[in-house]
């Protein structure tokens, strides 16, 4: 496989995709790709055309041709026919309702098992996990599962932040986490800070970006991992 898995597209005061864009010319850099297929289920408060033309524009620039998957009548056609596959941002529990309903989940599931480059940012990092359970997004709508593409062994929680905002009487993000792992308690949780992420190709899961990673298991005290560190030992648990 070969996964690009961004916590998040943007940064205060930065263009969209502005912080990444680097990481995804290396990461597409002698594959071949001239092609890219988007998923934009993620999106709600913009058409499916509006977010098209806002991640087309930015590939554009980076010397790729990218397009979407709801302009075509066969999408598990489509998929399997993509030279690789980039998911985008926004509400989980819609892209995943969305992709379960058209058929695409098992279809790019295999596609990327085959070696097809898969990128994500947000919900599309987390549409890699196992399960969509470490979304930080409302249940606008409901999926028939939680089930995700199961790519990697592990959770992911993008976005993840340390802060417990004055006047906030809500739990933090490390006790809804905990929460999670009380739960499930044999699965490991990544918390991936914003402009970080997680890249698996030559067999090999490193973290990457400007901040560390915050990594969470039932009964263990969190681990801190730098950027620039081979993160195997995720890949391999069960």
């Amino acid at each position: 496989m070969k996964l690009l898995l961004i916590s998040n597209s943007t940064n205060p005061g930065e263009d969209y995709l502005g912080w990444p864009r680097q990481l995804i010319t290396n990461f597409l850099e002698g594959t071949g790709v001239k092609r890219i297929l988007f998923i934009p289920y993620a999106g709600v408060t913009l058409s499916y055309d509006e977010y098209e033309d806002k991640v087309k524009a930015v590939f554009r620039e980076l010397g790729y041709d990218l397009y979407s998957i709801h302009h075509e009548n066969d999408p598990i056609k489509a998929v399997i026919e993509a030279e690789a596959i980039a998911v985008g941002g926004g509400n989980t529990f819609h892209l995943v309702r969305e992709m379960q309903r058209n058929g695409v989940m098992q279809a790019i599931r295999g596609r990327a098992l085959a070696g097809v480059p898969y990128m994500g940012w947000s919900a599309g990092s987390n549409v890699a996990c196992p399960t969509l359970c470490t979304t930080n997004d409302m249940p606008i709508v409901q999926p028939d599962s939680f089930r995700c593409m199961n790519l990697i062994p592990f959770q992911i929680n993008p976005h993840y932040l340390d802060a417990h905002p004055e006047g906030h009487g809500g739990e933090t993000r490390e006790q809804r986490i905990e929460e999670f792992l009380v739960a499930n308690p044999e699965v490991y949780v990544a918390g991936l800070r914003e402009a970080t992420s997680l890249i698996y190709e030559d067999g090999h899961l490193k973290l990457v970006g400007r901040h560390k990673m915050r990594v969470f298991h039932y009964g263990m005290e969190p681990r801190e991992i730098e950027p620039g560190t081979d993160v195997d030992f995720l890949r391999l648990v069960k």
